[in-house]
């Protein structure tokens, strides 16, 4: 059965629980009404995807489609802006409060049910094997022109995993796990509203990205958070986009991302989803890690 998005909601919404939840409850989490709310229940009751308020056997197949099978991680660069630190560490690999940043990300994806996690590796990528100790599940990919091309040669090597599958920058500081979800009923952005951004952002109407650009502001301004998820079609389309963008002039010099909302943005449709300032952070310079944690300030 192919789920409508009050559908998919819903459902999620009780797959995703640790607790059961009532039609009350059901429109806290979703903002749906009531009277919404009741007239989905009956359906999704009426197939038998739900009974008496409890997702079945059926209803999480229902799901399949729609569930994350894998996550990616970008972390081939130099992190150039973080030495000293970098010099002899890859910047995933750095700890904050004595835990590596992508130890944070690699955990939330676990919680959430996704354990196929692969790494795109290059700058000492052979520091990246300290991670198996901990994570005997991750997977190495090799980027052989982390030093020569932007981030877009590490999702070349990984083109052909994107589908159904979360795409992380590997630097990012996570302090809520739970913006990592299982279920996604199309491709979407992490981004965080904002009134102004002097950083990479995004321009949205009606929920779907129309632009990328760096700085903006305005009502449809959302400051660009380095963790999307693309769906089966969307995944399957980015393995020969990304190639071709990689391969036109100029393709070397791109950002990963700019194939789906620059490049090729015909070809997809992006929602943006929210997250705010304290759910994630991208530490960009070792005065920003200072800031953050008084460990490295001496």
């Amino acid at each position: 059965m192919e789920l409508n998005r009050k559908q998919f909601d819903i459902l999620e919404a009780l797959a995703t629980s640790k607790e059961p939840l009532t039609q009350r409850k059901l429109e806290d989490t979703t903002g749906y009404s009531l009277g919404t709310i009741n007239r989905v229940v009956k359906e999704l009751s009426k197939e038998g995807l739900i009974h008496r308020g409890t997702i079945t056997d059926d209803g999480i197949q229902a799901l399949e489609p729609y569930r994350c099978k894998r996550a990616v991680f970008i972390a081939a660069g130099f992190g150039t802006r973080l030495v000293p630190i970098t010099l002899n560490t890859p910047k995933p690999l750095v700890r904050v409060y004595g835990v590596r940043i992508i130890d944070r990300l690699i955990d939330a994806c676990l919680e959430a049910g996704i354990d196929e996690i692969w790494v795109v590796r290059g700058y000492l990528g052979e520091l990246f094997d300290q991670l198996l100790y901990k994570y005997p599940m991750v997977r190495f990919l090799e980027n052989p022109a982390y030093n020569e091309a932007n981030n877009i040669s590490s999702s070349l090597v990984a083109r052909h995993l994107l589908s159904n599958a979360y795409v992380f920058e590997a630097d990012l500081l996570i302090s809520n796990p739970s913006i990592i979800r299982k279920y996604h009923y199309t491709s979407d952005f992490l981004g965080i509203k904002k009134q102004r951004s002097d950083d990479w952002c995004f321009r949205v109407k009606d929920g779907v990205i129309v632009e990328e650009k760096v700085g903006g502001e305005g009502d449809d301004i959302w400051q660009m958070v380095g963790i999307s998820y693309w769906n089966e079609a969307d995944g399957r389309k980015l393995s020969q986009d990304i190639q071709d963008v990689y391969n036109s002039p100029g393709g070397k010099e791109r950002y990963w991302e700019q194939v789906p909302l620059v490049y090729r943005k015909e070809h997809y449709t992006v929602e943006i989803r929210e997250c705010f300032e304290e759910d994630i952070v991208e530490i960009d310079t070792f005065k920003e890690l200072k800031a953050i944690d008084k460990t490295y300030d001496i």
